[in-house]
């Protein structure tokens, strides 16, 4: 069946959809009772929910490229219409996937898209490694939809198109980040573990910058922060130590690759300056005190002109 184009002006503009702005486990976390789980829990706190991390992207308004597969990712289809068009018996809006990183919370949802055809997915030689080995989802896939494997090249140079991107092209780079648990190389960080990625359209040559796993402002990043017309990036903790204080664990956010919001050369110091439109924070952790909205954290982003990302929060760039 041909896809019907619309032939307005409607959807010339890149369209960004967050399916899911939380970090590994939601928010709130099945097993965890810290203040902002528990007091959403018993609604005394002022937040809303949230599923793992994962974006749509379009440039036409009609097929949607995915950037990540959590858990969650049924659930995130059956709220964003858009992604269950319904012109066929089988269908979905969904024409590829691209995976940023290995973690099993960007992963594991791509089990949840077995039944369809091949999936058209897009990630790094590691990655690739690690879904082949460690967790191999690519050799589980084989035997339901198969996988057709795209490479991503991570110099940061190299612009390349994506199924379904129509009107978008993609650039990705490395980031510093160490590989999932199950990477046969764990200890030994590549290039290509990690990537943030710029989308840009070229029908108006804005740009977002996408990185959520971005626990380093290294050197060759700083161009891409600052040529962007919108940046999403890693929310994960407020502090460094976050979790040491709540005794949930030893390690502090930059030990796990995460960089904080406050501090000393924390987020909040990196996308002041920055000439972007809109800042957006994403992979938010259940700990995270900007989860509350009558937050004193929550207060200093919006003085910061910082956002933090929902479920169903659209952006067009």
């Amino acid at each position: 069946m041909r896809r019907a184009r619309r032939g307005t002006e409607e959807h010339t503009k890149m369209r960004i959809h967050v399916l899911g702005a939380a970090a590994g486990g939601g928010f709130p976390q099945w097993n965890c009772n810290c203040p902002n789980c528990d007091g959403l829990r018993k609604g005394t706190l002022r937040a809303q929910a949230r599923t793992q991390s994962s974006i749509a992207v379009s440039g036409n308004g009609i097929d949607w490229v995915l950037f990540n597969a959590s858990p969650d990712i049924l659930a995130q289809i059956r709220s964003f219409p858009a992604l269950q068009p319904a012109r066929g018996i089988r269908d979905t809006g969904i024409r590829s996937v691209v995976l940023m990183d290995g973690q099993i919370d960007h992963t594991t949802g791509l089990l949840m898209l077995r039944e369809g055809k091949p999936l058209e997915l897009y990630c790094t030689d590691m990655v690739r490694e690690d879904m082949t080995t460690g967790n191999p989802l690519f050799n589980i896939l084989g035997h339901y939809c198969g996988v057709n494997w795209h490479r991503i090249p991570t110099d940061g140079r190299e612009a390349f198109g994506v199924a379904g991107g129509e009107g978008l092209e993609f650039t990705a780079v490395a980031l510093k980040s160490k590989a999932p648990p199950y990477s046969p190389h764990r200890d030994n960080p590549h290039d290509g573990d990690n990537i943030g990625m710029r989308i840009r359209d070229t029908r108006s040559g804005t740009n977002v910058f996408y990185a959520p796993g971005l626990g380093e402002i290294e050197p060759h990043l700083v161009p891409f922060l600052n040529d962007a017309d919108c940046v999403m990036v890693d929310g994960t903790f407020w502090t460094d130590d976050e979790m040491v204080r709540l005794g949930i664990s030893r390690k502090r956010a930059r030990d796990i690759g995460h960089l904080p919001q406050s501090g000393t050369g924390g987020m909040i110091e990196v996308l002041t300056p920055l000439k972007a439109r809109r800042k957006i924070l994403i992979h938010i952790n259940n700990t995270n005190p900007i989860l509350n909205e009558d937050s004193p954290e929550r207060a200093e982003l919006a003085k910061a002109g910082i956002e933090v990302s929902f479920d169903g929060m659209d952006i067009e760039v």
